[in-house]
């Protein structure tokens, strides 16, 4: 599922922690401020239906549902209704989800508070597809559907206006961003990294130290290999895949990709040569490299370092902006939010039909 990526991508890590950590206070998400500091919860004089306020702006529980329903189904249709029953640190999977979409649809409308700030508005062929967008989407629906999200064709317009709306302010504010980056600070390597790791994972992920002694078999086989690889004719490649606990390919990457060690490590190599052990949190590695610099990846790594710059331009206004904004959020309401179980409700094209119609 691909929904305008700089929006949901870009902008959400900024909303959430404005959102979330202003009004939530979730553990699985918090900020690290005490409960005294951090609750701004209030579920008087609200309007009926309605799930949180920031300044002028409101978000409905249509609205909510759309977006929840839309996920939920997404997430099914992938990994079947079981995936519900996952959870972390006693937080479920269905709570987590709910807390995203709040914080998604936080960060539209935060965004089209800023855009009226910033005098953008959508002009008319804007406004015209995010009507043709609404049409297309709610004459999909059936009745269930329509019904259990409480949605009508007006919503599902005005919810398609105020996320074009949000993608429109946010190219407005870096526009005119357009960093100069060197080949130098772009520079892409190309190397072939044998791992013998000194870490496992739990279930979670989390990193598991292995005991000294383990520690220890690990570095005497990766001199082991290192002394292989020094040899006459040896075949990198050949003690990569016969060795290596790591990827198996040859891999490009940038500065500030990786551990520093292992990129000082490998940035400091010429064409063919080798490294000596390189100690990371993953393992004991030894770097060949098999090119100093890529056109192409060094290419393609300059536009990405340039859509950096420009995020943290953008970062640094939206930021200034949401520390002024008053938000409060239903609480009582919220809670009350489930997914939907209707065997009739299987809409999860909402975020499609946008992406159909305003190309992307």
């Amino acid at each position: 599922m691909r929904v305008n990526g700089r929006i949901k991508d870009c902008l959400l890590k900024y909303c959430l922690c404005f959102f979330l950590c202003g009004i939530l206070l979730l553990a699985s998400w918090g900020c690290g401020e005490s409960e005294a500091e951090m609750r701004v919860v209030l579920t008087t004089g609200f309007n009926k239906d309605e799930i949180f306020r920031i300044e002028t702006m409101s978000c409905t529980l249509p609205e909510a549902m759309v977006y929840l329903t839309n996920t939920q189904d997404q997430y099914e249709s992938v990994y079947g209704v079981e995936i519900w029953k996952t959870n972390l640190n006693g937080v479920t999977l269905e709570e987590s989800v709910k807390d995203t979409v709040l914080a998604e649809l936080a960060q539209i409308k935060t965004m089209n508070l800023l855009a009226q700030r910033q005098g953008v508005s959508l002009d008319e062929s804007e406004l015209k597809l995010a009507k043709a967008a609404a049409e297309k989407y709610y004459g999909s629906l059936n009745q269930a559907e329509r019904e259990e999200m409480q949605v009508t064709e007006e919503i599902i317009e005005n919810l398609y206006a105020e996320f074009a709306l949000a993608g429109k302010v946010y190219e407005y504010i870096i526009k005119d961003i357009y960093p100069e980056i060197s080949d130098d600070e772009a520079r892409t390597i190309t190397i072939l990294d044998i791992l013998i790791k000194t870490c496992t994972t739990d279930g979670t992920g989390k990193k598991i130290a292995y005991e000294e002694s383990a520690k220890e078999d690990a570095l005497r086989r990766a001199r082991e290999v290192l002394r292989l690889a020094g040899e006459k004719d040896s075949d990198f490649e050949q003690l990569v895949f016969r060795y290596s606990e790591g990827e198996k390919g040859t891999f490009s990457f940038g500065k500030g990709e990786t551990e520093k060690a292992f990129e000082d490590a490998a940035f400091n190599l010429g064409t063919g040569e080798i490294s000596d052990i390189v100690e990371t949190e993953e393992g004991y590695h030894i770097i060949k490299c098999v090119s100093t610099f890529n056109r192409e990846e060094t290419d393609a790594n300059k536009i990405k370092i340039v859509e950096q710059r420009r995020e943290e331009v953008f970062g640094e206004e939206y930021d200034a902006f949401v520390e002024s904004l008053t938000r409060t959020l239903n609480e009582e309401l919220w809670d009350t939010v489930t997914f939907i179980k209707n065997e009739e409700v299987t809409t999860r094209d909402f975020f499609d039909v946008y992406n159909e119609y305003f190309g992307l």
